[in-house]
């Protein structure tokens, strides 16, 4: 088995032409297959490896404790190698075709709760206008739910206070709608009215958000603002960052009553099934409730 692995490396560096560090995670996937057929089945041959063999091996390594992740990895590189395998004649048939990926874990996504949302958005209280710049970025990305990369893209043309809305682009190049609610409105208004005009220059464009020589600002700056402000709000500058406010806007939707399908729209998923997520933090919570409260929990 190991010569055949040696010549497949061989065939990732010069006919596929695959990186380096590609070829060491499959030599190192496969020449660890190879080491524990050998010791655990008495099998050295490739041609006579069946998927019983490659199932055996598989649930050996989770039962170390192998995440999902890197499983679906190590499934991949024997896939790939066996199908190699029987492609050149090395074999008949491919062991590991039957063999399907297991199911990615789901993490469920951090969230602030309401009153940690409350307390970053309130601490912002100054009249400076780098302080109402910061407290109207705080206010829409918990307000319309936006990504790190549709805020600072966003422009003043795209943006409705009268009406509540703001047009934003996300991936895909696709742009929609969303609101923005009566507080984010507020800060958006003395921002946009009375502070943003102190910070243009003869070269500043449209982007709603800039810096203090006019400029727009970047996505790593606007990370920087808000785990600088969780900082002086008491909160973990660690924990806070903006795919969190997302994440809390989301969910408090949902907790709220909100159809999924609408959260859907406002967060622009392609698919419901990205949207669906926050179901199971909903259940979460719910269950946290039950088990609190319930005197037979």
């Amino acid at each position: 088995m190991l010569d055949h692995i040696d010549k497949f490396i061989l065939h990732l560096a010069t006919e596929r032409g695959l990186s380096t560090r590609y070829q060491l995670l499959v030599r190192g996937v496969l020449e660890t297959f190879a080491s524990w057929a050998a010791e655990n089945l008495k099998v050295e041959n490739v041609r006579v490896v069946t998927t019983q063999h490659l199932t055996d091996y598989l649930a050996a390594r989770k039962k170390t404790g192998l995440a999902t992740s890197t499983a679906r990895v190590e499934l991949v590189a024997l896939k790939v190698f066996f199908r190699w395998l029987n492609a050149r004649k090395f074999r008949e048939g491919d062991p590991a075709e039957p063999i399907l990926a297991p199911r990615p874990e789901q993490h469920l996504p951090d969230t602030l709760n309401e009153a940690e949302v409350r307390a970053l958005l309130e601490s912002v209280r100054g009249t400076t206008p780098l302080d109402r710049r910061d407290r109207a970025i705080l206010e829409l990305f918990y307000a319309s739910g936006l990504r790190l990369s549709e805020l600072v893209n966003a422009r003043l043309e795209n943006l409705s206070l009268e009406e509540g809305w703001i047009r934003v682009t996300g991936k895909g190049n696709k742009t929609r709608l969303t609101p923005v609610g009566g507080a984010a409105r507020e800060a958006l208004a003395a921002y946009v009215g009375r502070s943003r005009p102190e910070l243009v220059r003869p070269r500043t464009s449209s982007h709603i958000f800039i810096t203090r020589n006019g400029t727009k600002l970047t996505t790593a700056r606007v990370q920087q603002i808000v785990k600088e402000r969780a900082q002086m709000a008491g909160l973990d500058p660690a924990r806070i960052h903006p795919h969190l406010l997302r994440h809390s806007f989301a969910t408090h939707l949902l907790n709220n009553g909100a159809d999924l399908r609408v959260i859907q729209e406002m967060l622009g998923h392609a698919d419901i099934s990205t949207t669906q997520i926050y179901t199971h933090v909903d259940q979460k919570r719910l269950k946290d409730v039950h088990r609190r409260f319930h005197p037979r929990a």
